[in-house]
């Protein structure tokens, strides 16, 4: 109960006074993400969390009601562009309400050309899965973790383009 306490006491307050994203919240529109968004209860997602390949993943935390997070999201867009031939995979996954994720999540990747793999963690039980992502974690957003079968480190920011790539290069094999 803390952590989902702290969530939202942070959200609210990281979110304060900013402007809130543009997006339709009537009827869903065509979008390529349709009825194939991959939604997850915490067990079946916990295995991207501890892939061992050949792979770089940049996990980032977000949802399209936060600010912050909405900010940040062509970052991670622009790392997968440039950083898919070494290996580097940016998975978003979104913390949005199972009620919006069609009036809100799903327009918001298509009219935003989202590329990176999209999945949604419906899981109510915060309290038990935050802590499992980084034992540290407050369970504020944007947060992103970063991992591969060498190391990993998790960071609780919002990120601009230099900072995420200064981030990922001690990754990159």
């Amino acid at each position: 109960m803390r952590y989902l306490f702290l969530l939202i006491l942070v959200t609210c307050v990281c979110c304060k006074n900013t402007q809130k994203p543009e997006v339709a919240l009537t009827a869903p529109i065509e979008n390529p993400v349709g009825d194939a968004l991959e939604v997850y209860d915490f067990e079946e997602f916990e295995s991207l969390l501890h892939k061992k390949d050949n792979y770089t993943y940049v996990i980032n935390f977000w949802a399209t009601w936060c600010a912050p997070c909405i900010k940040e999201l062509p970052h991670f867009e622009q790392l997968n562009a440039q950083y898919a031939d070494k290996n580097v995979k940016v998975i978003l996954v979104s913390l949005d309400f199972p009620n919006q994720y069609d009036f809100r999540l799903k327009p918001y990747i298509s009219s935003n050309g989202i590329k990176s793999k999209v999945v949604a963690l419906n899981d109510p039980d915060s309290n038990s899965w935050i802590p499992k992502v980084d034992k540290n974690w407050t369970g504020a957003i944007p947060a992103t973790l970063i991992y591969n079968d060498q190391k990993r480190t998790f960071y609780e920011q919002s990120f601009d383009y230099d900072q995420l790539q200064t981030a990922v290069k001690p990754f990159l094999k």
